[in-house]
C-alpha cells in the first residue's frame, strides 16, 4: 500500500468488534446464526407469497420485495465480516470496500422506500377500502417499486462516484465491521465539503420524505380506526397493519438509535455494536414478525412445510 496523498489505495482495515481471541468463536457463531436465520427466514416468506395465490395482493407484493432486499442488505456486510473473523484478518481491498458501500446504501434506501410504500398500501386499505382495488392496482404497485429502485440506484451510484474522487492518506483503519459512507468520507485527506453536503442532503430528502409519508399514513389510519364504533371493527382494522407497524418501528428506531448514539459514543467498538441492530437484527426479525402476527403467512408456510 502506498502512503501519502494517493487515491490508488490497495486496501482498508475493518476494525470490527473486540480483538480478544477468546471472543472470536462466539462472535463468528452468533453472526453466522443470525445471517442464516435472516436468509432462510426471508426466503421462506418469498416462497410462501409466490406459491399461494391468496397472497398475490399489493401488501404481500411489497413484503416479498422487502424480504429480497433484506437478504441482500445482510449479505452485503455479514459474509465479509465472517470471513475476516475466521481468517483473523481485517483487510478489505479498495474495490471491495467501494462495492460494499454502494450496495449497503442501495439496500438501506430500498428498505426505506418499500416500508413507505407498504404504509401507503395500509392507508388506502383502511381509509379508502371501497376504492382499494382501483387505487392499488398492479401497475401502481410495480411503478412504486420501480421508482424506488431508480432513486436508490441513482443516489447510491452518485455517492459512490463522489467517494471515488477523494484522496486517502496513511490512516486506512475503518472503525466498523463494514465500509460505511460516513466512515469513508472521514478517512479522506482531500476536501470533503461536497461529499458531506451530498450525504446530508440525501439523508434529509431520501430518508426524511419516506419517514414523513409513513407518519402521515399512520396518522390517518389512527384517525380512521378511532372513528370505528365497534371494538371488533377496531381490532380487525388494527390487525391488518400491526405487522407492518412493528417492522417500521424496528427499522426506524434501530436506525435512528444508531445514528443518535454515534454522536455520543466515542468508542468505535460500541458504535459498531450498535449498528448491528440496524444492519443485522432488524432484517432477521422481519420474517418472524410477519409470520407470527399474520394468519395468511402462517397458513402458506404450513402448506410449504
Amino acid at each position: 500500500m502506498e502512503l501519502g496523498n494517493d487515491t490508488h489505495i490497495s486496501k482498508f482495515l475493518l476494525l470490527g468488534f473486540s480483538e480478544e481471541p477468546a471472543l472470536r468463536p462466539l462472535i463468528f457463531g452468533l453472526f453466522l446464526s443470525m445471517y442464516l436465520i435472516t436468509v432462510f427466514g426471508n426466503l421462506l416468506i418469498i416462497l410462501a407469497i409466490s406459491s399461494d395465490s391468496h397472497l398475490h395482493t399489493p401488501m404481500y407484493f411489497f413484503l416479498a420485495n422487502l424480504s429480497f432486499v433484506d437478504i441482500c442488505f445482510t449479505s452485503t456486510t455479514v459474509p465479509k465480516m465472517l470471513l475476516n473473523t475466521q481468517t483473523q484478518s481485517k483487510v478489505i481491498n479498495y474495490a471491495g470496500c467501494i462495492s460494499q458501500m454502494y450496495f449497503f446504501l442501495l439496500c438501506a434506501e430500498l428498505d426505506d422506500f418499500l416500508l413507505s410504500a407498504m404504509a401507503y398500501d395500509r392507508f388506502v386499505a383502511i381509509c379508502h377500502p371501497l376504492h382499494y382495488t382501483v387505487i392499488m392496482n398492479p401497475q401502481l404497485c410495480g411503478l412504486l417499486v420501480l421508482v424506488s429502485w431508480i432513486i436508490s440506484v441513482t443516489n447510491s451510484l452518485l455517492q459512490t462516484l463522489m467517494v471515488l474522487q477523494l484522496s486517502f492518506c496513511t490512516d486506512m483503519e475503518i472503525p466498523h465491521f463494514f465500509c460505511e459512507l460516513n466512515q469513508m468520507i472521514q478517512l479522506a485527506c482531500s476536501d470533503t465539503f461536497l461529499n458531506d453536503m451530498m450525504m446530508y442532503f440525501a439523508t434529509v430528502l431520501l430518508g426524511g420524505a419516506p419517514l414523513a409519508g409513513v407518519l402521515y399514513s399512520y396518522s390517518k389510519i389512527v384517525s380512521s380506526i378511532c372513528g370505528i364504533s365497534s371494538a371488533q371493527g377496531k381490532y380487525r382494522a388494527f390487525s391488518t397493519c400491526a405487522s407492518h407497524l412493528s417492522v417500521v418501528s424496528l427499522f426506524y428506531c434501530t436506525g435512528l438509535g444508531v445514528y443518535l448514539s454515534s454522536a455520543a459514543i466515542q468508542s468505535s467498538y460500541s458504535s459498531a455494536t450498535a449498528s448491528v441492530m440496524y444492519t443485522v437484527v432488524s432484517p432477521m426479525l422481519n420474517p418472524f414478525i410477519y409470520s407470527l402476527r399474520n394468519r395468511d403467512i402462517k397458513r402458506a408456510l404450513k402448506r410449504i412445510v
